[in-house]
């Protein structure tokens, strides 16, 4: 073991959650460390239907609670990050008679709800108004439509720009480091964690007066640790959404169907010049990294999209298709259904002082950062001290009018990021022909994006594996070239990262031929 720094805060789990608690902490003046397995957003969090939306769903199940909180968010996060965040037209097409009063009148008070940060009124649209806005809609049967308003983002950006606005703000963060164990006292209350370096192999004894469990579908696994035995707090949830071209939906606008076939919501979501098809929500009784689409989602996905849409998406359309895992607090009297597990996060605290927070989703992150803060105060373990994140800019930070640019997700950071090309002309080259994504951009990633890995360059900075599966297999030794060249690393590794990286990414190719794949058990 190395060493016995002490903190005040050390945080596990380097996604929307574990993020939104560090740098919570950090603003608060708390010196915080981070701890991430893997890489920023590898799991859930990079994963999502890349909105940033109060949950119609939920308006409509009830829970006004949850919606108002998400709304709030949406605004403050719409006002701290706007290169990432932009507001996005939704439409929800009506073919019945009450579909266009009912989802009037239930929107409305979602507007209500989102108060002065509300992103604009929802409206009545005609049917030939609708067909305006979403030209591609099946128009046999159509009545009208309601259009409103939420938000839209890149997930995984947003990991990255929160890690980097949390060092900015002292704190310290590594990805690919390991929690193995927790430390105790005497008493048997924790005092700090054991981990190890995945890249060095180094183990570490870091010790701090709170420690907080926020590894989303893995939070049990580090509860065990804590206290052997202990039941259940995560049911896994999967989603899965299927990336296809922007012909499918031409537009600017998104599409909503509310309720399908068996109750859930489809969308369809332009994203990065590519429109985004989900989600589902099926119960798995175990998870992985990778979680893998099952062949029922995908079949689900598609007739259900070919019912709205005029040209209905084959499997040989699909782009790329990912599977992600909800964190969702399971229920206590054994359900088997999704809508009754619920949406809102939860903090729990063991007899041993570990701080567990688990459920809620992307939009409200800050919110449960704040949340785990302040309980964590309220138990002792922090001296008092004021969230400082609800008007806090994060890093990138820029009025962003137009979104369609592939580098405004880049912000501020964009003029330093060509300042490369012009340094180094090469590096103004396309990674691929086919893609918009200059080489420049993983020589950014690696210097300032904390990016170690091809996988992590091509899934969570540049995100080419969600867009283009195929295409990212075919740029993997350029990126690994570029990465050897500014990590130091050798033609062994080169080979042994785009190995790896192809082995993921045959996961995110949908091949033409169904293959059956099974609930795991």
């Amino acid at each position: 073991m190395v060493g016995t720094p002490s903190w005040d805060l050390i945080v596990i789990g380097g996604g929307a959650t574990g993020l939104g608690v560090a740098l919570d902490g950090i603003s608060r003046g708390y010196k915080t460390l981070l701890l991430e397995q893997v890489d920023f957003a590898k799991g859930t969090s990079s994963r999502s239907t890349k909105l940033v939306h109060g949950g119609v769903r939920y308006l409509a199940q009830g829970n006004v609670g949850l919606v108002r909180e998400a709304l709030y968010e949406r605004g403050l996060l719409l006002q701290n990050a706007p290169h990432l965040v932009k507001n996005q037209d939704f439409v929800i097409p009506n073919y019945d008679w009450w579909g266009g009063p009912f989802y009037t009148i239930g929107l409305k008070m979602y507007d209500v709800l989102a108060g002065r940060l509300s992103l604009g009124a929802s409206v009545h649209l005609s049917r030939q108004q609708t067909l305006e806005r979403l030209s591609t809609l099946q128009p046999a049967g159509l009545r009208g439509g309601v259009l409103y308003h939420d938000g839209q983002f890149d997930d995984a950006r947003l990991a990255v720009n929160l890690a980097q606005t949390a060092i900015e703000q002292g704190g310290t963060l590594l990805n690919y480091f390991e929690v193995k164990s927790l430390l105790k006292d005497p008493q048997g209350q924790i005092t700090g964690v054991t981990a190890t370096d995945q890249e060095t192999g180094t183990a570490y004894e870091l010790r701090a007066r709170a420690v907080v469990n926020a590894t989303g579908i893995f939070v049990d696994e580090i509860r065990q640790m804590d206290q052997p035995g202990t039941p259940k707090l995560v049911r896994p949830s999967q989603g899965i959404h299927l990336v296809v071209d922007k012909s499918f939906l031409p537009g600017n606008e998104a599409l909503m169907i509310p309720k399908t076939d068996d109750g859930r919501v489809l969308f369809a979501v332009p994203w990065h010049n590519r429109v985004v098809l989900g989600t589902t929500d099926t119960l798995l009784n175990a998870y992985s990294q990778e979680p893998k689409a099952l062949e029922q989602e995908i079949e689900f996905v598609l007739r259900t999209a070919g019912r709205y849409l005029v040209r209905a998406p084959k499997r040989s359309d699909v782009l790329s298709m990912y599977a992600g895992l909800r964190p969702l607090a399971a229920s206590q009297n054994g359900s088997q259904k999704t809508k009754e597990i619920s949406r809102s996060h939860k903090i729990m605290v063991s007899e041993t002082g570990l701080i567990t927070i688990t459920g809620g989703k992307w939009t409200t992150y800050r919110r449960m950062g704040q949340d785990t803060i302040d309980n964590a105060i309220a138990l002792g373990k922090l001296p008092a001290a004021l969230s400082q994140t609800a008007h806090l800019p994060i890093h990138g930070a820029l009025p962003t009018a137009d979104h369609s640019p592939h580098l405004a997700v880049y912000g501020s950071d964009q003029v330093p990021l060509l300042q490369l090309v012009t340094d180094e002309p090469a590096w103004g080259e396309k990674i691929d022909a086919a893609l918009e994504f200059l080489k420049a951009e993983v020589v950014w990633a690696a210097r300032f994006e904390m990016a170690r890995t091809v996988e992590d360059v091509l899934a969570r900075r540049v995100r080419i594996l969600f867009l283009d599966a195929r295409a990212a297999i075919r740029a993997a030794p350029e990126v690994a070239a570029l990465l050897a060249q500014e990590l130091g690393h050798d033609a062994q590794w080169q080979r042994q990262q785009v190995d790896t990286f192809t082995q993921v990414a045959r996961h995110y190719v949908l091949q033409e031929q169904a293959t059956t794949v099974g609930v795991e058990d």
